[in-house]
């Protein structure tokens, strides 16, 4: 049995299984933080934030997306979005188009170079962590089974933007 404070002692029995899935989770984020720092070192030498990186990646080429549906896709503010929408444009990456005659909607498209860019941030950010790159295929493979089981139960939306 564990005590847990917070203003008074309060007794809870963790459950196996959350035992299991709470050691699960930090060892996920282990690997998620060490993926994180290559990434971003890699994002850095291509002049992108890690979210600028994550929203040409989510664009897709010649199919232009409402910043509004890209801010919910990124679960960034809508401001977030035009900041971020702004130094992409500047680099020539993608270009702000209106909606037929409502001017206040805007959709964001890929530029060629931007296409091209998006490209290798998609290959970058697909490659897979050293830690699971180590693992034999065998075990490779239960991981991701095991992950596809577990992506089932996260909302719509969640498996969307991944």
């Amino acid at each position: 049995m564990k005590v847990f404070k917070y203003h008074s002692p309060v007794a809870v029995k963790t459950a196996p299984s959350t035992s299991v899935a709470r050691e699960a989770q930090r060892l996920f984020f282990q690997i998620g933080m060490v993926q994180r720092t290559r990434i971003g070192a890699a994002l850095t030498e291509l002049g992108l934030t890690f979210a600028q990186a994550h929203a040409l990646r989510l664009l897709e080429p010649d199919r232009p997306s409402p910043m509004s549906s890209l801010a919910e896709l990124l679960v960034c503010d809508a401001s977030n979005i035009t900041g971020i929408a702004d130094r992409l444009e500047a680099r020539g990456l993608v270009e702000r188009r209106s909606v037929g005659a409502d001017r206040r909607v805007k959709t964001l498209a890929l530029t060629p170079a931007g296409v091209e860019l998006r490209a290798r941030v998609a290959d970058l950010m697909s490659e897979p962590p050293a830690a699971i790159a180590a693992l034999s295929a065998d075990d490779q493979r239960t991981l991701r089974d095991i992950l596809r089981r577990a992506v089932e139960h996260l909302p719509v939306s969640a498996r969307e933007g991944a």
